[in-house]
């Protein structure tokens, strides 16, 4: 494998095979001279230094038989000591740093991942969105009026679930950790979907807001248990898109809702039963349905995939485990630190919750989607109140989720083209600007109800930056501890913006909502000065760490890395992504 020197880079070399930027803080003083020598010298027998350009070029495949295996510290006998996998770790009988991969191989495993993983839990993901969301629906079939319901209840039922979804985080992260996050998946899914049929029984105030505490006390940790279990299957450099094409899911979510609202509240009338209801049991009973397939096609881990309906076999040679193991050790080593079953313990949660490094991504989460949740909210109830009929409105929300789902996927996309992270995730308040201004200036009396839905539309379609940071969070975790504790606090943030968003309507504003619209583009230009910051202050820490690494030679590097009491991304050697 070839290593090219990046200019401007932090210490860092770019794998032709993989067109990755792999930090090396052992070789970044080397000059570029004897660049070569010394990897040829300082690096074991068994690795061959490939041509220029073997494997990728401008990301295009142009040899499927060049070596796609990642420089790491596993090369370095001395280092790779330091790092090896605890007994716990499920791919510890897998470990071989002395194995070299293809780039065919590679990608040959990531279309089976991609295949048996990936499309599964994007289905789940779509079971709990259906049953969280499916209240938009119910919304246009007089949902409101026949509970005496006003749309400060809606507010509060959204507010009380955000909350109950939000305290239900981190007991949900633990019992993950305990059970494993393929059994816990399985039990919520299940667990939910009952919950959610049940709502066809509801009766008034108090029954509603009491299922959606449940239905969010049973979804809560969700998310973050599900981006945790993806991390056990791919890279840092693929969770991104992966995780952007899973948040897809969600968004084809609300257009199979869509679909599935306009034919479900047919049959309103049925055995006397309103649509809304028929709505709300139907969609409970698919998703259980998919709660026990997971039961049976989600596996604990890459090393561990044989069971019922997934084969005697497993889905994966040795090989191929091996090489699912290393890939993952090779771009992390700290995946090997913390198995999928072993428990957090009390001193861990506290430390990873006390990192004050990943507080600024966690404020990003907390700020971040709130110009634009009030819209999306409320997006029924707009339509309704323009003059569009039922199912009119349950066919008009579509094309905002199609946007979004293609604005999303290109956002994630430019980020990883660009690795400016905070930059690229800064565009979806730049994109919102403009129609929250429009919004804020156009009387809905006054102007045709077509155009009020276009601009509802396009805000709608923002290319949201929600998978870009959950990969940027695992990416500056550092540890398996600090990687399970800051997936479930950035998701809490997030889910506590939904509570900011919810109130910021209110009944004595409609119907132009002016005050709200005025504190979401204050909101908005506070969250482009955010991401402006956090950018530099990661950039600042980064040159403060290459200072003082700069300074250091390669034994009293090693020395640091025996003996030093940092942990994650506070180690010297850690460079955050920004």
């Amino acid at each position: 494998m070839f290593f090219d020197r990046v200019k401007g880079g932090r210490g860092g070399y770019k794998t032709k095979n993989t067109n990755e930027i792999v930090s090396d803080p052992l070789l970044s003083d080397v000059d570029e001279e004897g660049e070569r020598q010394y990897l040829t010298e300082s690096l074991p027998d068994s690795i061959s230094l490939q041509p220029e350009g073997a494997a990728l070029q401008n990301g295009e495949v142009i040899d499927l038989d060049a070596l796609a295996t990642q420089y790491s510290v596993f090369d370095n006998p001395e280092i790779a000591k330091l790092y090896e996998p605890g007994p716990d770790y499920e791919g510890r009988h897998r470990y071989n740093p002395a194995l070299r991969w293809t780039l065919g191989e590679e990608l040959a495993i990531l279309r089976k991942i991609d295949w048996r993983i990936l499309s599964f839990v994007s289905i789940i993901f779509m079971a709990l969105e259906l049953d969280r969301a499916n209240v938009s629906q119910a919304l246009t079939d007089n949902f409101l009026q026949e509970l005496s319901l006003t749309t400060d209840d809606y507010n509060l039922g959204n507010t009380v679930s955000r909350l109950a979804f939000l305290c239900a985080e981190l007991p949900s992260q633990l019992i993950s950790k305990w059970l494993g996050a393929n059994r816990w998946i399985a039990i919520q899914v299940i667990l939910w979907s009952l919950v959610a049929a049940s709502q066809c029984a509801l009766s008034g105030r108090a029954s509603y807001l009491a299922c959606r505490i449940l239905i969010a006390l049973l979804q809560g940790g969700f998310i973050p248990n599900m981006i945790l279990y993806l991390s056990n299957f791919y890279t840092s450099r693929e969770l991104p898109i992966r995780l952007s094409l899973w948040w897809t899911a969600m968004s084809c979510a609300d257009i199979v809702a869509s679909l599935l609202g306009f034919g479900l509240l047919h049959l309103r009338g049925i055995a006397g039963i309103s649509g809304w209801r028929w709505l709300f049991f139907i969609e409970g009973i698919l998703s259980g349905i998919i709660g026990v397939m997971s039961i049976f096609l989600l596996p604990q881990s890459p090393t561990q995939t044989a069971g019922f309906l997934r084969g005697r076999e497993g889905w994966f040679s040795k090989r191929e485990e091996t090489i699912i193991v290393m890939r993952l050790l090779r771009d992390d080593p700290s995946k090997g630190t913390l198995g999928n079953k072993q428990p957090i313990t009390l001193d861990c949660l506290f430390n990873a919750m006390l990192d004050y490094q990943l507080w600024p991504l966690y404020i990003i989460g907390l700020f971040f989607q709130v110009p634009m949740l009030p819209s999306l909210q409320y997006l029924t109830i707009r339509l309704r109140s323009l003059g569009f009929e039922t199912f009119q409105t349950n066919l008009l929300v579509i094309p905002s989720q199609i946007g979004h789902i293609i604005a999303m996927l290109g956002l994630t996309r430019l980020s990883e083209r660009t690795k400016k992270l905070s930059f690229t995730a800064m565009l979806s308040q730049l994109w919102a600007l403009p129609f929250l201004l429009a919004i804020y200036a156009l009387d809905p009396s006054r102007t045709n109800k077509w155009v009020m839905w276009a601009v509802l539309t396009l805000l709608l379609s923002y290319p949201n930056p929600h998978a870009i940071q959950a990969g940027w969070i695992s990416r500056n975790s550092g540890t398996g501890h600090t990687r399970a504790v800051s997936a479930a606090l950035y998701n809490m943030f997030a889910q506590f913006s939904v509570i900011i968003a919810s109130n910021i309507y209110r009944e004595d504003d409609s119907p132009r909502y002016q005050r709200g619209n005025r504190v979401l583009l204050l909101i908005l230009c506070f969250n482009v000065v955010l991401y402006v910051c956090v950018g530099v202050y990661y950039t600042l820490i980064n040159r403060r760490r290459d200072a003082i690494w700069k300074f250091l030679n390669q034994n009293q590097r090693i020395g640091y890395l025996q003996t030093t009491k940092d942990e994650g991304c506070n180690k010297l050697d850690f460079r955050f992504a920004l």
